[in-house]
């Protein structure tokens, strides 16, 4: 009992729902419909097949507004930055995917992206201001409290259910994302969107009308919980995901079949085959209980073959002298799968009649392999593997030696799965609600597991973490902190998986990640539309006499010049003393100095396009000019900031 009388217009409203459902829309009234319903001549407008909620016009106008923003690296807390090509992003997404339009338009091989469920009780980040002007809106999304956090109320809302735009404000979020990204999807690139049941049905035509429904790939069914949570009656044990690829004719990869197949015959082992390594790779077998499986085999690395295979014994000799023995990817003993008798029936000096053999991988290291005909399967509509559960996520965080910091983290496999069946060497894959970063992890893994050399973007808004949740406890002030230490852990136990090894088995795997910040641009913008009168017009012009703001730092303006120009956030950059060369001498940026003779040497790089302050040339209009000049006669294109 809440005390209060009864509500006749709301007793009024839910018995009319009950008796005519249809006539509401996110528990309002339609009143065409209602009136449809009644048997009324009604003539709905503009009738035709499309997916349509309150706000959608104000989305397209978020999504079309374009945006000064740009990304500020971030040294301290990167991981190999020079080196690495793995990038992480902190900042508010949308306007994220806004500043990487340029430089990665259709340039991403597959997204992946778990963003919130719309469960009533999530707090997501919708464009609900839309009076607001594009200056008020960066301000917003930069508000900081004391220490300088994000603060929920720049960017956060309850979107509770008994709002009366609850899918509206979901779908006003998700739209302009997804538009953006599937921009940046290369022509065969794939999306894969984990849901659930409360907005399955709207997430579906919204990516119909976005994507073209042609292109929709598969709608797939996750088992994701064992136990079930109670949904009316129901033990709701699944998810979703959504596929969807770029262009219809793009294909997925097929898996690889696990289990052991039919050995080859060492009479008739000529034609095609595959290799799978001999250790066993199943965690709960080793030496401690499987003493007969584990044993030295030795490799005779003077017998090459055409086809790089060594033969192997189990018998040293002068011949046979690299010992190898069956370690698992953290150097801890495993054993093989075959024991000694199979292994020597299986065994030939000749590498073309043998069934075991020695082969170098594409880094470097040494295995022993079994020969066997390779067999791949398309995967089903269905996915209930145990490495699926949400609870096998639990698991997978625990051994990276964190506590109870993170809440129901996506398992690793799960999303390792889907870039096996959508990836390949040198591709990129995007993650912009990375959350805890299990896109991450698994990028990583799947690199080690296959020797691939895929490299990941993740977004992620520095969300100040809840003061009583266990993630603040543990000392993470935002979900992008934990994120990142993430990365750093799963980095660190691949390299400790590495040692002891000998030299050649060395991964040459890209472990480290660099740290970009979402921020406002490193030079004044000219605000035009706030000049109203001739002092107005005259302060615009006092403060762009030197259009670099005070705080702005040389490396973070050579980043936004490189974004804005359409180049990758991994571009080679090679410093010289007077400038930057960007990609072995396409582009030149000088942000320190000009004179002749450095315009000289630019004209003898030969470059496609020369950048430069327009102060560095400190009022000299003759250098200017001639720049100019000599840039044009040599086809470069010259631009001054």
């Amino acid at each position: 009992m809440d005390g209060k009388s009864l509500d006749l217009k709301q007793d009024k409203i839910e018995k009319l729902k009950a008796a005519i459902p249809e006539a509401f829309t996110e528990g309002l009234i339609d009143w065409e419909k209602l009136r449809a319903a009644l048997g009324e001549d009604v003539e709905f407008k503009n009738e035709r097949y499309v997916l349509n909620w309150a706000g959608k016009s104000d989305a397209f106008r978020v999504l079309q507004a374009p945006t000064t923003a740009t990304l500020a690296p971030d040294r301290d807390e990167s991981a190999n930055f020079d080196d690495t090509e793995n990038v992480f992003i902190e900042g508010e997404n949308l306007e994220v995917l806004k500043v990487l339009q340029k430089s990665y338009f259709g340039k991403i091989k597959m997204i992946y992206i778990d963003p919130p469920y719309n469960t009533g009780n999530d707090n997501f980040i919708y464009p609900d201001r839309f009076s607001e002007t594009k200056e008020e809106y960066l301000g917003r999304i930069g508000d900081k409290d004391e220490a300088g956090y994000m603060t929920r109320e720049g960017l956060f809302r309850k979107n509770s259910k008994d709002s009366g735009h609850y899918h509206s404000h979901w779908l006003s979020m998700m739209y302009p994302r997804l538009f953006l990204a599937r921009n940046l999807l290369r022509d065969d690139g794939v999306i894969f969107v984990s849901i659930d049941d409360n907005e399955v049905h709207n997430l579906r035509l919204m990516m119909n009308e976005v994507f073209g429904e042609e292109n929709f790939f598969s709608q797939i069914i996750v088992r994701a919980n064992s136990r079930g949570q109670t949904y009316k009656q129901i033990a709701k044990t699944h998810e979703y995901l959504l596929v969807y690829t770029r262009k219809d004719e793009t294909d997925l990869y097929e898996l690889e079949k696990e289990g052991d197949s039919d050995d080859l015959n060492l009479k008739d082992n000529i034609g095609k085959f595959n290799i799978r390594e001999l250790r066993n790779r199943n965690p709960k077998f080793g030496k401690h209980n499987r003493p007969n499986l584990f044993y030295p085999i030795y490799v005779n690395i003077k017998n090459e073959d055409k086809d790089g295979f060594y033969p192997v014994s189990i018998t040293q000799n002068d011949d046979y002298k690299i010992k190898t023995l069956p370690l698992n990817s953290e150097g801890k003993e495993s054993c093989w799968r075959w024991g000694k008798n199979k292994f020597n029936e299986n065994l030939s000096d000749d590498t073309l009649k043998s069934n075991v053999v020695a082969k170098k991988k594409n880094n470097g290291s040494l295995g022993i392999y079994e020969k066997y005909r390779k067999t791949t399967y398309k995967p089903k509509s269905i996915w209930d593997d145990s490495s699926f559960l949400t609870e096998t996520g639990t698991v997978e965080i625990k051994q990276l030696e964190f506590g109870e910091e993170f809440g129901f983290p996506k398992p690793v496999h799960l999303i390792k799965q889907c870039i096996a069946l959508s990836t390949s060497d040198n591709d990129i894959v995007l993650d912009f609600f990375s959350g805890s970063c299990t896109t991450a992890h698994a990028v990583l893994n799947l690199n080690k597991q296959d020797n691939g050399t895929r490299k990941l973007i993740m977004v992620q808004l520095p969300e100040k973490c809840d003061e009583k949740s266990e993630a603040y406890k543990a000392g993470y002030k935002t979900i992008a902190d934990i994120g990142k230490e993430r990365i750093r852990r799963v980095i660190k136990k691949i390299k400790d998986s590495e040692n002891g090894k000998l030299p050649f088995e060395k991964t040459k795997q890209d472990l480290g990640f660099k740290v970009f910040k979402l921020q406002s641009s490193n030079f004044k913008i000219w605000q035009g539309d706030n000049i109203k009168d001739g002092k107005q017009l005259e302060k615009q012009i006092q403060l762009h006499l030197d259009p670099i703001k005070k705080d702005a730092t040389e490396e973070n303006m050579l980043f936004e010049l490189l974004l804005k120009s359409g180049r990758s956030l991994n571009a080679a950059i090679e410093s010289t003393h007077d400038y930057y060369r960007i990609n072995d001498g396409e582009m030149v940026i000088a942000l320190a100095r000009i004179d002749e003779k450095i315009v000289d040497s630019i004209l003898e790089d030969k470059p496609q396009v020369f950048i430069t302050l327009d102060k560095l040339f400190k009022n000299n209009d003759q250098l200017k000019t001639n720049t100019l000049l000599q840039m044009k006669d040599a086809g470069i294109e010259f631009k001054v900031v």
